[in-house]
């Protein structure tokens, strides 16, 4: 009703022409609030008689949910349901399924993963032996590859997670080698790539990096650290932009397959756009993608910023949305390249090395911060995740409040009196939980150089969810699986997804099926600014929702891992389904489904 109205309404009627006139607009109002509870057009799909649990923010439970044009439009009761079926209605019957808003992943990297499924793959080979085997068969399918490029090895498969030269010599000797670990963080190479590059005893490590040496001659040994890789790699063919795009579309594939809707790349270049953009043009990128753009901290930081600012300004596509700057604070802990606050226990007094010097980290910091910038950082030694948040501290103090929503990745080893800043701070702690158990990298290369006081605060998701900071579940892919079902298991259960019941490694630390659901879920799309389109199951969303063979509640947490992923939908599509997933039907005459 007008302002006008109202106020004439209120001057002085006569008796029976007053009661007239209210009459009229109660019988108004009445058709206008039916009118609204009338759905029109009915929706396109609705899934019902389900185990829907919603992730919003009473953390409710539903039976149906009805979808109309991409869009959540009803989640409530069966009953509530009927209005919104109509003749062209699809019906879906879950039988009891559960249902879950689609998995977000916080920090993984789709392009290099897809591209590994086309080069030698070493993930998964349990023994030295098996790896070298894999390496031999891969050269002899491809006999014309000037190169042998491939990644996945573990790093405790060999001693001091240092595999030799003259190992992969005895494979392939006439072609150069370059294989990269599962972690990314070292290189495996043959003699003939270190004599291409030029790599001998007397060659210094690069400032950010460590040529492994031979302890009786100086000679490299076969292993490079962090950005030693590079003297060699940056001999390699480069990737074809098939070969990108290729890769990319792999990677969305799996996706749909774990049950992921949304995809956070955290080291994308100039080069790379692209091909986003052109497989999004094939209708092949159906997920909510973000993009960390990377920053070099050896490079002038200035035109890095402008070229950044360019890359943000540009269309890459509908799905696709550059929020975050990435930046490296540190390596890894098995290869001692990690930032610790005391120093590794085997390693000569090192306490690893920082990737930026910390006045210039806070410059950059607080000029990305500026431009609008998410912060997205590798962060895992105990000094790289204090630098890190110290730094967050001061590009809120240098710029005021926004909402900026800073991250952390990996996050492994804390100083316990950092674990209550990530929610002081606003941080968005990205934990990549399938690594929180006691795994050969764990009992073998991290608490071996740290001992048992620091080993304590090695991946504390439990504490820091008990702060109320914001959690966000990734996998890192390729470096480990990306199947969020396994990452979730093992951060309630701390112990490897195929261990079975047992004692928890650290099992104060043990997080609970809801807080990691919802990482995985809201807490990821919130880190990637997407909340209020995506991450929970709620009327006016984008219907991404995935369905799952048996409710996670119900099943013991070490069978988690064990369910299956039915249904996968992206914004309303049908974007995977397990031939076990009862196919819809429209409704027939009678109100029921028909085949």
């Amino acid at each position: 009703m007008t302002r006008r109205f109202l106020s004439a309404m209120s001057r002085p009627w006569p008796g029976r022409a007053r009661t007239a006139a209210w009459l009229c607009i109660a019988v108004a109002g009445a058709a206008v609030a039916a009118a609204a509870a009338r759905p029109a057009p009915p929706a396109d799909l609705v899934l019902s008689g389900g185990a829907i649990y919603t992730v919003d923010a009473a953390r409710s439970w539903a039976e149906t949910v009805a979808i109309r044009d991409g869009r959540i439009v009803y989640v409530g009761s069966d009953d509530g349901a009927r209005a919104w079926v109509g003749p062209a209605t699809r019906v879906v019957e879950l039988g009891g399924r559960f249902v879950l808003p689609g998995f977000h992943d916080s920090h993984l990297h789709p392009i290099t993963g897809g591209m590994r499924t086309l080069r030698c793959e070493l993930s998964g080979a349990a023994t030295a032996a098996e790896a070298l085997d894999r390496v031999r068969a891969y050269a002899a399918a491809h006999p014309d590859a000037p190169w042998i490029v491939g990644r996945g090895w573990e790093l405790f498969l060999f001693p001091a997670a240092n595999p030799r030269k003259e190992t992969l010599d005895a494979v392939i000797a006439d072609r150069p080698v370059y294989l990269t670990s599962a972690d990314g963080h070292s290189a495996w190479v043959n003699s003939r790539a270190l004599a291409l590059a030029s790599v001998t005893a007397a060659t210094p490590d690069p400032p950010l990096g460590r040529i492994e040496r031979d302890g009786a001659t100086g000679m490299p040994s076969g292993t490079l650290r962090e950005e030693a890789k590079q003297l060699v790699s940056r001999l390699l063919p480069e990737a074809t932009a098939a070969e990108r795009r290729e890769g990319i579309v792999r990677a969305v594939e799996l996706a749909h397959r774990a049950g992921l809707v949304g995809l956070f790349d955290a080291t994308v270049d100039a080069i790379e756009l692209p091909d986003y953009r052109e497989v999004g043009r094939q209708g092949k990128l159906d997920v909510h993608l973000g993009i960390a753009l990377y920053v070099d901290p050896e490079k002038p930081f200035a035109p890095q910023l402008a070229e950044l600012l360019a890359l943000r300004r540009e269309d890459w596509g509908p799905h696709v949305r550059i929020t975050a700057a990435k930046l490296y604070a540190d390596g890894v802990i098995e290869s001692g390249t990690a930032a610790l606050l005391e120093p590794y226990l085997d390693r000569d007094g090192s306490r690893g090395v920082l990737e930026w010097d910390e006045g210039k980290l806070r410059e950059a910091a607080i000029a990305l911060d500026r431009e609008g910038f998410q912060l997205h950082v590798h962060a895992i030694g105990d000094r790289a995740i204090r630098v890190t948040l110290d730094t967050i501290a001061a590009v809120r103090r240098a710029n005021g409040p926004r909402d900026r929503r800073p991250t952390l990745a990996h996050i492994e080893l804390f100083d316990p009196a950092d674990v209550p800043r990530f929610r002081a701070l606003g941080a968005i702690a990205s934990f990549q939980p399938l690594w929180a158990w006691a795994d050969p990298y764990i009992k073998d290369l991290t608490e071996p150089q740290l001992g048992p006081e620091r080993s304590r605060w090695l991946y504390p998701i439990g504490s820091v969810a008990a702060t109320g900071a914001v959690l966000a579940g990734g996998s890192d892919w390729s470096v480990s699986s990306m199947v969020p079902l396994e990452g979730i298991e093992v951060a309630v259960t701390r112990r490897g997804p195929a261990e079975g019941p047992g004692p928890a490694w650290i099992g104060e630390e043990r997080a609970s099926l809801a807080t990691m659901l919802a990482a995985y879920t809201i807490g990821s799309a919130y880190a990637a600014f997407r909340e209020r389109e995506t991450g929970s199951l709620e009327v006016g969303k984008s219907a991404d929702l995935v369905v799952l063979d048996r409710n996670l509640f119900a099943v013991p947490p070490h069978e988690i891992s064990e369910a299956k992923v039915l249904l996968t939908l992206f914004a309303g599509r049908e974007v995977y389904r397990d031939p076990a997933m009862p196919a819809s039907a429209p409704m027939n005459s009678t109100g029921g489904t028909q085949p």
